[in-house]
């Protein structure tokens, strides 16, 4: 499994400037970052000046910049990211509550129409886009207190990643120009995503629906516009309409386990050959790629991930976070909970930490020492699992930390 023009339609209030104005954000990627940094005035207006090039009126460039300023909060949360440190167990069951699932079927049913027609234009399912909903921001209730256009400038202005929040603080000029956003109010999340399900300027402006047909994109305050938003989002991540994303299984205690995780190049149907059962009993969808997910190890919770999956990697390349939203969506489907298993017992983050150190110093590209057991980490316990006759199923126990 691999990992990632407009037509006239007055239900969406994009329009041919905004397209025009983001195709030429690839041409000045390389003149932004040099800008980065520097005389705060002199990067507004560069800032400006780019987006009046692109097209947008200097009144609208003048609205979006007026009153920016750099948010010292904001430059604190990129240098100390929150990430993903609990265990699949610990952190699905705390998002994937019963609450959550309560709210989130009430939603479905009370928004029906909506769901309909983002599923009939988009092919995406009303369990897919509700659990985003709920994860991101609880269904709106908790949307980020940072204001938008000042956390765009601070990351823009910033030399750490100039190149990805310039394009969006120039997107954003578009959003106030369409009347789509207040500058000086609209609030978000702290990397300047915006809305109930958390988008990027640069993608409302792309993907943007009026699902509620009043002339504009609000995806802050209208549902109807961010479901439908964020359906033409995922469509465009490339959701493959009436196949599944994920499917729990069961697993027989011998497996080709260094073959589990992603890029197996087997299908759904090999792993079901081996002893593999789908707990819904359907195997219908054996044709399809399939990936067994073993998020704590092979006693733990299993999955079947197939091609649909992938746009949970695009959305958040967190594995823990991917995997609980992918979940999500099939209990908001009908799936039944998960099997919790009997996961043998991890190891504490300072022997994460120290275990990536040693895989670093073995020649294993396992990203930042963080503590984290992400992709890389995860195939490089892998290989040594299997080197030391172990079952290779990329969890870490303190067996393999005493074994390595």
């Amino acid at each position: 499994m691999q990992h990632k023009n407009r037509k006239e339609d007055p239900m969406k209030s994009v329009s041919r400037l905004a397209i025009a104005f983001t195709c030429l954000l690839s041409a000045t990627s390389l003149a932004s970052a040099a800008e980065c940094g520097g005389d705060f005035n002199a990067f507004l207006e560069g800032v400006k000046a780019e987006a009046v090039a692109a097209g947008a009126p200097a009144d609208a460039a003048d609205a979006a910049l007026a009153g920016a300023q750099i948010d010292q909060k904001v430059l604190s949360r990129d240098r100390s990211q929150g990430v993903f440190k609990q265990t699949f167990l610990e952190f699905s069951q705390r998002t994937v509550s019963q609450a959550r699932l309560d709210i989130g079927r009430q939603k479905m049913k009370q928004l029906a129409d909506v769901f309909a027609r983002a599923e009939q234009e988009f092919g995406v399912p009303a369990g897919v886009i509700t659990a985003f909903w709920a994860m991101e921001t609880d269904f709106g209730a908790v949307q980020g207190d940072f204001n938008t256009r000042n956390a765009l400038v601070t990351l823009a202005h910033d030399c750490r990643r100039p190149e990805l929040f310039r394009p969006q603080l120039l997107n954003l000029i578009t959003m106030v120009q369409h009347g789509d956003l207040d500058p000086a109010t609209n609030t978000g999340a702290w990397a300047g995503e915006i809305g109930q399900v958390q988008m990027l300027p640069k993608d409302i402006v792309a993907f943007g629906v009026d699902g509620d047909g009043d002339g504009h994109v609000n995806v802050k305050k209208s549902s109807p516009d961010a479901i439908l938003t964020a359906a033409k989002f995922i469509a465009h991540l490339g959701f493959r309409k009436g196949e599944p994303w994920i499917q729990e299984v069961t697993v027989p205690d011998n497996l080709p386990w260094e073959k589990t995780g992603f890029d197996s190049g087997m299908k759904a149907g090999d792993w079901f050959a081996l002893g593999v059962k789908p707990r819904d009993g359907n195997t219908a969808n054996a044709g399809l790629e399939g990936e067994l997910l073993l998020p704590q190890g092979r006693k733990g919770p299993a999955f079947m991930a197939y091609p649909n999956f992938n746009i949970y990697l695009e959305w958040n390349q967190s594995f823990i976070y991917t995997t609980s939203a992918a979940y999500f969506a099939t209990r908001l489907s009908g799936a039944e909970p998960y099997l919790k298993g009997n996961p043998e017992p991890g190891i504490s983050d300072v022997e994460m930490k120290a275990l990536q150190t040693k895989l670093q110093s073995k020649g294993y590209d396992v990203g930042k020492i963080d503590g984290i057991l992400g992709g890389g980490t995860r195939m490089a316990i892998q290989k040594e699992q299997q080197r030391l006759g172990m079952p290779a199923d990329g969890w870490p126990t303190p067996a393999f930390v005493a074994a390595f």
